[in-house]
């Protein structure tokens, strides 16, 4: 007798056959031994970090503030509001005075699930944090040559870079040195987030237990900084014990008739799987789905339109345009809203999106994104959406084409997708401390 696994694996053999977007075997299950170990001590102070604003400009924001365990390793909203703000998700306000924000964080803030995986090669939207030897630092990144050398992962390289935003968490020019250094360069902030830290002492005793290089104050550099950041995220939210990982283990009965269904389509009718591929669920390509535009965009250096053209920001290649970083899945369904820009509030919005991606950008409206109100901002929230000859720019540069799917066969892929959730998720190992060694509030 052939085992529901068995035939499920053969079924989609024969519809490999048939289906142009070729569909693939079920991945293996995922392991401990995926995913890059860390040191405890690392994993404790990471924590602390993560949640104290000492690393932020005018200690105003943290890293969790848009990654927080509330909203599962997001924040809820589509565009984030950074630097200046207060506040979590939804109910995150612009500020007052001078110090309100200038403008939205430009991108959704992506889920932390699973980033610790040994096998992944891109951060951020755009993927311009990457693995390379360009440097002989092992990354390529905006700040070049001047990444320093010893970074433990490719999430500690990230963890760099959003406290160098003005946006996000520097601060503006003029308002501290951090935000000062930063419209000069990334590693002008590094030194001044450093000095910060050697100035406390708890975080010094910390820093001491948890890395055998540093002695005393002065051996603390942002390496450290940057790989107990790592530390706390790339074990925090790594998570693998969903109704399908069970599933892979072989346990043919936790799924549901729907979620079986829909992982049949998913790899193989559906041609899912031609993107969402391997054990992370993601081929970590860059594709452009012509999600509806809106926001601040992330505009280039000389370019008159405030807009977003993604990945071509990074390779320069006019192919690039508008392509974002194919997203892991695992989870999916505890981080909403989707897309580079958030613009699909629901897992049922976006999967449609990706079968009709022009009606999908059609029939968008401004009410479907979740954004905190900012008055001073409303003017210009949707002047991008308003753009026909950017949007039309867009919408030409689609690069998938799945066929077409029935309201019963996107019900059944989402139910798959929720089935991805992990039955801990939920219940993450350190969770929100009550304080941080600076003293400074925790949100």
């Amino acid at each position: 007798m052939f085992s529901l696994r068995a035939k499920l694996h053969a079924c989609l053999i024969c519809l490999a056959l048939v289906t142009p977007a070729g569909a693939v075997e079920l991945p293996d299950p995922l392991t401990l031994d995926d995913f890059i170990q860390f040191e405890p001590a690392q994993v404790k102070l990471g924590q602390l970090l993560f949640y104290d604003k000492i690393l932020s400009g005018n200690r105003n924001i943290e890293c969790a503030t848009c990654h927080h365990q509330k909203f599962n390793g997001a924040d809820g909203v589509s565009l984030g509001i950074g630097e200046g703000g207060a506040g979590l998700g939804e109910e995150r306000t612009g500020g007052d005075g001078a110090d309100r924000i200038l403008e939205r964080v430009p991108r959704n803030a992506p889920g932390l699930w699973n980033l610790g995986h040994k096998d992944v090669r891109f951060m951020f939207h755009d993927g311009r944090v990457e693995v390379s030897d360009d440097f002989g630092n092992g990354f390529r990144t905006p700040a070049w040559i001047f990444l320093p050398k010893g970074l433990n992962s490719l999430l500690a390289a990230q963890a760099l870079f959003p406290m160098a935003s003005e946006i996000e968490m520097a601060g503006q020019p003029g308002e501290n040195p951090i935000g000062g250094a930063a419209y000069e360069g990334a590693h002008y902030v590094w030194p001044l987030v450093v000095e910060r830290i050697r100035g406390i002492d708890a975080y010094v005793r910390m820093f001491v237990e948890a890395f055998d290089t540093v002695e005393d104050a002065s051996d603390i550099t942002i390496v450290e900084i940057a790989n107990a950041i790592a530390a706390f995220e790339g074990t925090e939210y790594r998570n693998f014990d969903s109704p399908f990982d069970k599933y892979l283990e072989g346990d043919e009965t936790a799924l549901d008739d729907a979620q079986l269904r829909g992982m049949t389509l998913f790899y193989g009718k559906a041609g899912c799987s031609s993107c969402h591929s391997g054990p992370l669920m993601s081929d970590q390509s860059f594709r452009a789905l012509a999600l509806p535009p809106f926001g601040p965009g992330r505009t280039l250096l000389n370019d008159p339109i405030a807009r977003d053209v993604g990945r071509m920001a990074v390779s320069d290649a006019p192919e690039d345009a508008y392509r974002f970083r194919v997203p892991f899945l695992r989870n999916v369904a505890l981080t909403p809203p989707y897309g580079h820009n958030g613009a699909m509030p629901t897992l049922e919005a976006m999967v449609r999106h990706h079968f009709q991606p022009r009606e999908s950008n059609a029939g968008w409206s401004g009410g479907m994104a979740i954004l905190p109100p900012v008055a001073w901002l409303a003017s210009g929230d949707f002047a991008l959406r308003e753009n026909k000859i950017e949007n039309d720019r867009i919408l030409s540069r689609i690069d998938i084409g799945l066929p077409h799917a029935t309201d019963d066969e996107i019900s059944d892929l989402v139910a798959f997708l929720n089935a991805l959730t992990g039955e801990t998720a939920l219940k993450r190992p350190l969770g929100r401390p009550e304080t941080v060694p600076s003293g400074l509030p925790v949100d």
